[in-house]
């Protein structure tokens, strides 16, 4: 296939998925394929909820929207870019990819490739996909249709480093089709890409990416809990070594999110399922899942110590996403300091000006407040550091706050003697 001749359907139109269509759009025929049918109304309304593309620029492409996957069938480049979340055993769900995988085996022709997006394990494409999309079709890997791997590198709420500006790492399951796929993203990404020499080698190269960094938070999450109980502010320490020219400028705090926050279970689960027990890799990880639970036992410290009730008293947590200034809740730990106040018999309200409560309400059972009440707070923390909680200043939010109530900075937004307690 010539890359002149692609006609392409995007499966998947969240965060990865339609940033990545809408860019295609500008230079080939695209149909985006998403199951959710609330999605797609939105799109083809000219909105997008994740706040990723702007309506003008939704609006400034010729693309069509669909939740019928026959309307795909005309197309001969298939990308996949659909969640690969964990399930509650900390486990790989290939299920999203798996249920993809299957609707694309129902409609990929001849000579068709199909392109996988969705951060894997090594060997997931082709030991776990690709049998999938053969079994669906009748049709031979590598010998009627092709597969690439172009692992996203998206990074939600950032606009300064978007689907163009960032480097692309790209494969193929032959020489030729890794040509075509690198061909082809190169004709829309402006920074250039990596040929990898192998689709196995590009899965991993992804999931590493993620792992250093989850190790790398994880160290200096362990740091910060030493640093506690010697009595030493973190961010001084941190500071004073980061004067060095080679130092890393990691910070302490939760680790969520749709990448750092799953991507090391993928390689671990494949790891183990190699005999090897990845000793550093899962240190980290239950590291950083169990700084939810330590920042709500600091707090309730601090509480005890002024002499504040905690059963029946009342605590504000101010931003519910998992990171600041996006409205992306997938994975978010500030859930693990709600859990831990409330069972110390804490009422709990959440403010976040940046989330759906229908959403909110239908992954975590929170409805977010509107508003918070003022002067009613025994406790508030500061989760997230959205620009609207830094405008507001110190003094205004701890007028949110009773008598005496402490305020906690998981995020460094304010300087130390502003607050009463951080990481």
């Amino acid at each position: 296939m010539n890359v002149k001749e692609a006609k392409i359907a995007v499966i998947g139109l969240g965060y990865v998925g339609l940033p990545l269509a809408v860019e295609f759009a500008k230079k080939f025929p695209v149909v985006g394929y998403d199951i959710s049918v609330p999605r797609i109304t939105e799109l083809r309304q000219g909105k997008d909820s994740s706040l990723e593309v702007e309506p003008e620029e939704l609006a400034s492409v010729s693309m069509a929207f669909t939740e019928q996957v026959d309307d795909i069938r005309d197309c001969n480049v298939f990308i996949i870019t659909v969640p690969t979340p964990i399930d509650d055993y900390k486990s790989p769900d290939l299920r999203p990819l798996i249920s993809a995988s299957r609707d694309v085996g129902k409609v990929i022709g001849k000579g068709d490739v199909v392109i996988y997006e969705s951060t894997v394990y090594p060997g997931a494409t082709e030991e776990d996909c690709i049998p999938v999309i053969e079994q669906a079709s009748g049709l031979t890997f590598n010998q009627d249709f092709f597969a690439g791997y172009s692992p996203e590198r998206i990074n939600p709420g950032d606009k300064e480093h978007r689907v163009t500006t960032i480097k692309k790492v790209t494969s193929g399951s032959t020489p030729e089709i890794a040509d075509f796929v690198d061909e082809l993203y190169a004709s829309i990404i402006t920074a250039g890409t990596h040929k990898a020499s192998s689709i196995k080698v590009a899965e991993a190269a992804k999931v590493i990416e993620n792992t250093q960094r989850d190790v790398n938070i994880a160290l200096v999450n362990e740091l910060s809990l030493i640093f506690g109980k010697l009595g030493i502010d973190t961010e001084e320490v941190l500071k004073a070594a980061g004067t060095k020219w080679n130092f890393l400028p990691f910070r302490p705090g939760l680790v969520g999110g749709h990448c750092i926050g799953v991507d090391p279970y993928y390689l671990t689960h494949k790891a183990q399922a190699i005999g090897y027990h990845p000793a550093m890799i899962l240190a980290g990880r239950r590291i950083n899942d169990g700084m939810g639970s330590h920042v709500a036992g600091r707090v309730v410290k601090l509480m005890l110590q002024r002499g504040l009730t905690v059963k029946g008293g009342r605590a504000l947590i101010m931003g519910l996403t998992f990171k600041e200034n996006c409205p992306d809740l997938r994975n978010t730990r500030v859930t693990d300091i709600i859990d831990e106040l409330q069972s110390y018999g804490m009422q709990v309200d959440v403010w976040d000006p940046w989330v759906s409560s229908e959403e909110a309400q239908h992954e975590y059972g929170i409805t977010p407040v509107a508003q918070p009440d003022s002067g009613a707070y025994n406790a508030i923390v500061l989760a997230v550091a959205h620009r609207q909680f830094a405008d507001m200043g110190a003094d205004d939010i701890r007028a949110l706050g009773a008598e005496n109530a402490v305020l906690f900075d998981v995020k460094y937004l304010f300087p130390a003697a502003d607050t009463d307690g951080r990481l």
